[in-house]
């Protein structure tokens, strides 16, 4: 049996303007792909509205409804989709599941420098916005000003092109970001980022462990203001079938929650046979997944369930974490989340920061982006050192609050 390659993703548009785009996947199936799925649905900055899910184990159809930017490129969203499905070769013009042998190679990174003549408002968040444009994807960033105000930034990228390596695609990323930034573009260069020059870029500064402490516990305190509301009932039942566990979520609605809790699952190795997941305009999510371990049975231990909720909550309750803390005499904003274990980051973590900062109308002194281990996971750590000026700064708990806000998608 075989499917057309056309046919593995079908994108249809809405019947009216303001209504949600329906996206359809029907492919061989593997665990973790709806994971991979709304990921790349994330990175396109489109929200899951609604979503359906159904396999036998080996063939799955899916069906999403997505809401958001409206200039948005379906026809790379379709490409994109059908690169995370399970391989496929072609005979006779028809493309067949092929299973997966090895485990894809790492791209290439490469390591983009340039020189601005002065800051301006908002300046990384425009080139972060040319480089999402250009499917370039952000793996680190060293970002700093001299005391004459110069800007140099050093974004360490990988390509979902796998173009970088060629001249045309070197050049037209350089026109791109010179034609955003005009005459205070004063230098701009791309090469290949060998091992030692990646080296640099690993962040030799550590996290004080009062901070760290704070950040990632893996404790839900209670909470006042803005997620005190965020209550979250997660119920899990082995009755209602004789093979799979039923996980019951009801929580607030984020950007990103599809994606959380199938991150955590592809995390445990569990795959979703059936499920549903609606959110209500009110902002309210619910989500129905039957669930198997990867022997293809139910989760009876109740100690795994346990750990299973417990994990799924805390993703939930803190997808991200946000702290603007003291650096010496200067106020540093920290944003870390989880790496999954497929090593992928969250998509558009830097972009949402840079835009919240901007709308604050906040200047970014200096940034990096670095990996940590703690606490037995990878994190992805971005830490922003702002500069308040001779203004009036805005209060940190603002900051805090816009950023956690346009991350979550509550602005």
């Amino acid at each position: 049996m075989g499917i057309l390659y056309q046919d593995i993703v079908v994108i249809s548009p809405p019947a009216n303007a303001g209504d949600s785009t329906m996206i359809t996947v029907n492919c061989p199936d593997k665990t973790g792909l709806g994971c991979d799925l709304c990921r790349v649905i994330l990175r396109f900055g489109l929200s899951i509205c609604k979503g359906d899910f159904s396999t036998d184990g080996k063939w799955c159809y899916i069906v999403l409804w997505v809401v958001g930017k409206t200039n948005i490129r379906w026809d790379l969203l379709e490409k994109r989709l059908v690169e995370v499905c399970p391989s496929h070769y072609s005979t006779s013009g028809i493309y067949y599941y092929r299973p997966e042998n090895q485990e894809p190679k790492s791209p290439d990174v490469f390591l983009l420098k340039f020189w601005c003549s002065c800051y301006r408002k908002g300046l990384l968040h425009d080139v972060t916005q040319v480089l999402c444009d250009l499917e370039l994807t952000i793996r680190r960033v060293k970002v700093s000003t001299t005391p004459d105000g110069k800007v140099m930034d050093l974004f360490f990228v990988t390509d979902t092109r796998e173009l970088l390596h060629t001249k045309e695609r070197r050049n037209e990323t350089i026109h791109c970001l010179r034609t955003e930034l005009g005459d205070t573009l004063q230098s701009c260069e791309i090469e290949s980022a060998g091992a030692e020059v990646t080296a640099c870029s690993q962040g030799t500064s550590f996290l004080p462990s009062a901070i760290a402490d704070e950040m990632f516990s893996l404790e839900a305190p209670a909470l006042s203001g803005l997620l005190a509301s965020n209550s979250i009932s997660i119920a899990v039942d082995n009755s209602l079938s004789p093979s799979h566990t039923l996980i019951q979520i009801h929580c607030k609605d984020h950007k990103g929650l599809i994606y959380d809790v199938m991150r955590t699952l592809k995390d445990y190795n569990i795959q979703v046979s059936y499920g549903r997941f609606f959110a209500s305009p009110k902002g309210n999510s619910e989500l129905d997944l039957f669930i198997v371990q990867a022997d293809g049975k139910k989760i009876v231990d109740p100690n795994k369930r346990n750990a299973l909720c417990s994990r799924l909550r805390m993703e939930l309750w803190h997808p991200l974490r946000v702290a603007v803390v003291s650096r010496g005499p200067d106020t540093e904003l920290l944003v870390a989340n989880p790496v999954e274990l497929s090593g992928r980051g969250r998509p558009l973590v830097f972009y949402d920061i840079t835009l919240a900062l901007k709308n604050l109308n906040t200047h970014i002194f200096s940034a990096e982006i670095t990996r940590h281990m703690i606490r037995d996971r990878e994190w992805e750590v971005y830490r922003i050192l702002l500069e308040e000026g001779n203004g009036h700064p805005v209060p940190r708990n603002k900051i805090e609050e816009g950023v956690r806000k346009m991350l979550m998608g509550w602005e």
